[in-house]
């Protein structure tokens, strides 16, 4: 009976898992110690998706001893404030483990926003991946 127990169990856990991958909003990958982190969807609006995304990027941390990350906006139309929290959020956690954020590819009104809240001062900014991962050695 345990035994069928821990089957279904590790059977569930798998699936959830697997779910979560392919449900995942974020695609990471690693270049020379550096976390790239490119978002799939073009708008991050709601707050599930939000939520999601923020528990996605804070296991990347934590993994991480002295994290080095790049988040890629190149995909991102639009953005919400509650968005903008998460990022604050995560750039404290990443300078908590005295790691770095670079956000790269910040354009038209989401590069206004960060602007006229004066959260470009907060972020270090770039326009390209590459010089965000350069600002990062």
């Amino acid at each position: 009976m345990r035994v069928l127990v821990r089957a279904i169990l590790s059977s569930v856990n798998m699936q959830a898992q697997q779910q979560m991958a392919e449900s995942s909003l974020l695609q990471v990958f690693e270049i020379d110690g550096v976390t790239n982190v490119e978002f799939v969807d073009s708008n991050i609006l709601d707050e599930s998706s939000i939520r999601h995304i923020g528990e996605e990027l804070i296991q990347v941390i934590e993994r991480k001893g002295l994290p080095k990350i790049v988040l890629n906006f190149d995909n991102v139309s639009a953005l919400s404030s509650s968005a903008l929290g998460m990022l604050i959020t995560l750039n404290t956690k990443v300078g908590e483990k005295n790691g770095r954020l670079a956000l790269a590819c910040i354009k038209g009104p989401i590069r206004d926003v960060f602007r006229i809240t004066k959260l470009d001062k907060a972020f270090s900014i770039h326009d390209t991946v590459g010089g965000a991962v350069s600002s990062l050695r």
